[in-house]
């Protein structure tokens, strides 16, 4: 093998471990970032399932009231 084949062989393989390796680091940085969206995402449905506890209770309190209401105009 000449010299100029060994050298364009090595640069070749160079460039495809660097491809490689830049391709591996964005996979890994984007699953950073998912893992982080992941987290925000489960805090928000545990927050919106607590208001949703509480618009349910304040419902409750609203049709007792209701109903008290409507049964003195019955009576």
């Amino acid at each position: 093998m000449s010299a100029e084949m060994i050298t364009t062989i090595v640069g070749v393989v160079s460039l495809l471990l660097a491809l490689a390796a830049g391709f591996g680091w964005i996979i890994h940085r984007t699953d950073a970032q998912l893992a982080g969206v992941r987290v925000e995402i489960a805090d928000t449905r545990r927050d919106l399932g607590v208001r949703m506890d509480k618009v349910t209770e304040e419902l409750v309190d609203v049709k007792i009231a209701v109903a008290r209401v409507e049964g003195c105009r019955g009576t």
